[in-house]
């Protein structure tokens, strides 16, 4: 069986897959709170029990050298050949869980798939991911002729750039609250979100009901409230927390889209795109993502789909674990699940 991770800054999600007439086979899956873990081999050791697993890749935030990761969000430091020995796993690769999502692209079935801008579908070229979750990340995938290949990027992490007088005053507050330089990531991401409502409360002084206090106070997740009812419209600055954030997060995807070139869609990853997708279909997203003046019609050509399933990593993980153990052994589990069925 194949062993696959997503890694991320509050949990690790794992799963077990094996393959049927070429396809990935799910079996089980768990998700576990990272900070309540000394490191990774804990956690599989925990989910693996008595199972076996031949391969295993971990999509994981961060850039990957040399099979060695330190995390930045966790305390850990990720290697992949301590793991292999350790977990006895003949074969354990670590990528960027970007990358990862990347692969996991090419599993996903149509109904996993939300396409929020049709754009022109018949081009064909580089695509783009970026993926807004715990953090912000973003991912290429070139087209080389035949398939996209998913390359990572930290490019969450470059420099945040204002748009207009109100995101110029946020980056004012955030220049403060974070003494020093501003990423991308700080203003969307799960973060990024408590920056904008905080900055709506403090600096805008808009008002936070007692109801809505008391509630976020109380939630393990405030953003979920603040989610909850900005979608619903029972509350003006959580409202206004998602309008300064999907358009944050269109003008960011637009400026991947254009870095990258990306004619063949850009694609919305992450946790938070799902859970907002009413949000990202009102138009704000999309007015954001093609506002880039003289270029603008490029973008408005681009594809913008949204990947609706959970799991994408962790399938890109499982494909990547199988391709890249079956070049090195030279056997492969997913070309064997098709051979027995034609048999």
């Amino acid at each position: 069986m194949i062993l696959a991770g997503d890694v991320g800054g509050t949990k690790v999600h794992l799963a077990l897959y094996d393959f049927a007439n070429g396809k990935l086979d799910y079996r089980r899956e768990e998700r576990f709170p990272a900070k309540e873990y000394a490191g990774l081999e804990a956690i599989v050791t925990e989910f693996l029990g008595g199972d076996r697993a031949t391969a295993a890749c971990f999509g994981v935030p961060g850039p990957v050298r040399d099979g060695r990761l330190r995390l930045t969000n966790l305390p850990w430091t990720l290697d992949a050949r301590e793991l292999s020995l350790h977990l006895n796993i003949d074969h354990v690769f670590l990528i960027n869980d970007l990358e990862a999502n990347g692969y996991g692209i090419a599993e996903l079935q149509p109904d996993q798939i939300y396409t929020l801008s049709e754009g022109d579908a018949s081009q064909i070229g580089n695509r783009a991911l970026i993926a807004a979750g715990t953090g912000l990340g973003e991912g290429l995938l070139t087209w080389n002729g035949r398939i996209h290949v998913p390359y990572p990027s930290e490019g969450g992490h470059a420099d945040y750039a204002p748009r207009n007088e109100e995101e110029i005053e946020l980056f004012r507050f955030l220049r403060q609250k974070y003494q020093g330089r501003i990423s991308w990531e700080r203003v969307v991401s799960g973060m990024g979100m408590t920056n904008i409502f905080e900055f709506l409360r403090e600096v805008r002084g808009m008002e936070v009901e007692p109801e809505l206090a008391e509630e976020m106070a109380e939630a393990d997740d405030p953003n979920a409230i603040v989610t909850q009812k900005g979608l619903t419209g029972e509350s003006e600055i959580c409202a206004r927390t998602l309008d300064m954030f999907v358009s944050a997060y269109g003008a960011e995807a637009g400026n991947l889209a254009l870095k990258v070139l990306s004619v063949g869609g850009m694609y919305l990853g992450g946790g938070i795109a799902p859970r907002i997708l009413e949000k990202l279909k009102d138009g704000v997203f999309i007015k954001a993502f093609t506002d880039k003046g003289r270029l603008s019609q490029l973008l408005i050509n681009m594809p913008v789909r949204v990947i609706l399933e959970s799991r994408a990593a962790v399938l890109g993980a499982a494909a990547y674990a199988e391709a890249r153990a079956a070049a090195l052994s030279g056997i492969s589990p997913r070309a064997a699940s098709v051979q027995t069925v034609q048999s």
